[in-house]
């Protein structure tokens, strides 16, 4: 079993999920023209053509809608054009559920034979014929809404809209609060930053073995926050040291240059750096770090695949290095630690006692600042944030503007969900947790925003879950494996990039 997560209903409500809604859509919904083109009523003249007009017509719009799909936020034209196309994928699908009922009641048998069967099989057949004439009128209009559709789309120059759009996305860097936070505004972050330091301290004389540790945690939770705390910490007794972040489109010549520069080595060194391709930047890491202790946080590393091609830069020599590394996924977390001597930090939430103290001083300036007719409604509110900093640094942030009375904090509960999609102050929080959601391939997308028909705290059974998306037409067999493990491995994806929480596991 798993349940729906608090930050997965704020990023799903957040997020304009048209396109991937759209994108569901018309997987089924091809499946079942494939079953139509199999059908009797497809020998009927000129139905087989229309059919697969409109097969290759919706196949085409599904490759746009992929396309699309990658943008993160879509134009309003892109939204209003896929809207409509998804409507029309509606329309056909009931279409065709409706004409399969009707004609399923008196398909033939297979296995019948004989002159009886032979004439109860025909005077089926001429039964069912005003339907299946009646079919092909409908695809036959179902194919000139599709056309006029695809029209509709070179009109609106949507793939002029999609290319200029794909690089004006920029926004401000969401982890730059964390890197320069002040000490004395942090709660609850004593007790995880002395425990790694600590362990980066461990054994430092007689284990010279460069180590790594990796924390791993939801988008918010302040994996950043923490790193950064153990690097001041530790820092100075390191001969160089950097801090450098990675994101989702890691460019690798800007990661390696960042880490030269952070580490503040003489001009002869950075001669011609510019020039400098992948590999040679990796040559000159290795000659500058092999004889050095050093120490390098590796934050928000989204793939195994950009870990791999950063770790070659730093060599296991014996002078106690280590690596700091932050990351979203639990298998980019082991992939980080796969020697004996390292080790993975699984991120947690603030206590409530440390969640009430952050929430208080923010809007209170002091911990125990909340008045008693406050009280209860806060303990509610917080319970919402489930101890997720960035959602209770967010939340009262919105409170602090508002009147400190009791009905204004009722409507912040009701409507925190609604806020987050209105309210300028919490768009830093939209920003890092839309960043988990933008991460996910379109196929995994589709089957979270399905989580959403669930209520809040809802526990959801894994076989249940599974079945469910499979009967939606979600879940496509994949080399050799059936549609049952095509989609057990969606959801324990899910679990593995923290959006899915899982809450029990059975005896067996």
């Amino acid at each position: 079993p798993a349940r729906r997560t608090k930050q997965e209903e704020h990023r799903s409500s957040a997020m304009d999920a048209v396109v991937i809604v759209s994108y569901g859509a018309l997987g089924p919904l091809l499946g079942k023209l494939n079953t139509l083109l199999a059908d009797e009523c497809a020998r009927l003249r000129g139905v087989r053509s229309e059919i697969l007009s409109l097969k290759s017509e919706l196949s085409n719009m599904q490759a746009a809608l992929h396309k699309y799909a990658s943008l993160e936020n879509p134009d309003i034209q892109v939204k209003a054009w896929i809207a409509e196309l998804r409507e029309l994928a509606y329309d056909i699908e009931d279409c065709i559920d409706k004409f399969t009922h009707q004609l399923g009641a008196d398909d033939v048998q297979p296995g019948t034979s004989g002159i009886k069967e032979f004439f109860k099989n025909t005077a089926q057949r001429l039964k069912t014929l005003g339907s299946r004439h009646k079919l092909a009128a409908e695809i036959k209009e179902l194919n000139a809404r599709v056309i006029s559709v695809r029209d509709l789309k070179n009109s609106y120059k949507l793939d002029d809209i999609f290319c200029g759009s794909s690089n004006n996305n920029a926004s401000v860097d969401p982890r730059l609060a964390a890197l320069f936070a002040e000490e004395n505004h942090l709660v609850g972050i004593d007790g995880p930053r002395d425990e790694l330091v600590n362990w980066l301290d461990a054994e430092s004389r007689s284990m010279k073995h460069r180590k790594v540790l990796s924390i791993v945690g939801f988008g918010g939770l302040g994996k950043t926050t923490l790193a950064n705390e153990v690097y001041r910490r530790v820092k100075v007794h390191f001969d160089c040291h950097a801090f450098v972040s990675v994101s989702q489109k890691p460019d690798m010549k800007k990661i390696f240059k960042d880490i030269i520069h952070d580490m503040r080595i003489k001009d002869e060194f950075l001669k011609a750096i510019d020039t400098w391709d992948e590999r040679k930047f990796i040559e000159k890491l290795r000659e500058l770090l092999l004889d050095k202790r050093y120490l390098v946080i590796i934050d928000d590393v989204w793939s195994i695949s950009a870990w791999e091609a950063i770790k070659v830069a730093f060599p296991e020599n014996d002078y106690s290095s280590r690596i700091i590394v932050t990351t979203r996924s639990f298998d980019v977390g082991r992939s980080c630690c796969l020697n004996a001597i390292d080790s993975n930090y699984e991120m947690e939430p603030l206590s409530e006692v440390h969640s009430r103290r952050l929430f208080c001083k923010r809007i209170f300036s002091t911990e125990d600042g909340c008045p008693d007719s406050l009280q209860e409604v806060s303990r509610d509110i917080l319970k919402k944030c489930r101890g997720l900093p960035l959602a209770i640094i967010s939340i009262s942030g919105l409170l602090a503007n508002r009147p400190v009375i009791k009905e204004e904090w009722e409507k912040v509960k009701e409507s925190i969900g609604f806020a987050l999609d209105k309210n300028q102050s919490l768009e830093g929080m939209k920003s890092i947790l839309s960043l988990s959601y933008n991460d996910l391939p379109n196929y995994l997308k589709i089957c979270l925003l399905y989580l959403s028909i669930f209520p809040e705290d809802y526990i959801i059974e894994r076989e249940m879950l599974l079945w469910r998306w499979i009967a939606e037409g979600f879940i496509s067999e994949d080399r050799g494996q059936n549609l049952h493990d095509v989609a057990e491995s969606y959801f324990y994806e899910l679990i593995n990039k923290s959006l899915v929480q899982p809450v029990d596991i059975g005896y067996d």
